[in-house]
């Protein structure tokens, strides 16, 4: 049987798995037990082809994805917040007054424009904020934009490395291992058990993490056609690129997974180094969850 492509995504005590026309998600009650969430895939991307379109698929692709991370996670984190007996805030309730069953879309909505608004402040403006100090010493634009894509990657790094000292966050990035390692044994052909899944890496070429790490290399090759304006225009400049950075990356991303090669691997290992932070090995049980995802999505 031809094997699928598949990619997922940690959740708060669980995994999500996703194939061409499933996803599900896994998540591990207080209880011990593991409960499954399993639904066909309804893209629009898909619907209108722009799946198809190389460059251009990238950006829309990345939205849906945020998009539908975000529903996994609240997914997840109804069944500890129930257990905890935690109350709606007044912000939720008040969404929930005014906009009634469109709610939910309206916070995930919201949860994405901050995401956007702190992601922006912390990998375009103080990167090329800090970068700009250099002006005044170096006079090239290409180097210019070399060092601020040098300052924005340490950003990456230090903002993995602190996140990753909470133990909440840690054991999110175990998950993150336990997907990984199911996916190897998937696509390894071996059948889906905890052994199995068990001796295989937790580094993968398709991860988000080697995403990231690309979009931040594309962006300094990118930019660096754009010389170095004053910072106003350098900070819109990057944010209005942001699609075509995204579209590229995702393009590249694609490439790595199809192919296995020096040159893939080459381009691949420092974004799999990376992933030394944002995953950690899981444990057996942690594997069973991701297991339990992945044959929900491929049987």
């Amino acid at each position: 049987m031809k094997k699928q492509s598949v990619g997922g995504q940690a959740v708060i005590e669980g995994v999500m798995m996703q194939s061409k026309d499933k996803r599900a998600i896994a998540v591990r009650k207080s209880d011990g037990k593991i409960v499954v969430k399993k639904n066909k895939i309804k893209s629009w991307i898909n619907e209108k082809n722009i799946d198809k379109i190389p460059f251009l698929r990238g950006s829309f692709v990345l939205i849906e994805t945020m998009i539908e991370g975000i529903k996994s996670l609240n997914f997840s984190s109804e069944f500890f917040l129930d257990e905890d007996g935690s109350e709606e805030d007044a912000f939720d309730k008040f969404i929930k007054k005014i906009f009634k069953d469109k709610a939910n879309d309206v916070m995930i909505g919201i949860s994405m424009l901050i995401a956007f608004v702190l992601s922006a402040g912390l990998f375009i403006v103080l990167p090329t904020a800090v970068g700009g100090a250099f002006a005044r010493l170096v006079n090239n634009d290409v180097l210019l934009n070399l060092i601020e894509g040098v300052i924005r990657i340490c950003i990456l790094f230090l903002y993995i490395v602190l996140i990753s000292k909470s133990k909440d966050i840690e054991r999110v990035f175990q998950y993150h291992g336990a997907e990984h390692k199911s996916i190897h044994c998937y696509e390894s052909g071996e059948e889906l058990t905890v052994e199995h899944a068990r001796k295989f890496t937790r580094f993968h070429p398709r991860c988000g993490t080697n995403f990231l790490f690309i979009v931040m290399f594309t962006s300094i090759i990118l930019f660096s056609f754009f010389g170095w304006p004053n910072p106003i225009i350098r900070i819109v400049m990057r944010i209005v690129c942001i699609p075509i950075v995204a579209g590229i990356s995702y393009e590249i991303i694609r490439f790595l997974g199809k192919y296995n090669n020096k040159i893939t691997k080459i381009v691949a290992y420092p974004g799999m180094m990376l992933q030394k932070f944002t995953t950690k090995e899981p444990d057996d049980k942690q594997l069973e969850v991701a297991i339990a995802a992945l044959k929900a999505v491929v049987d």
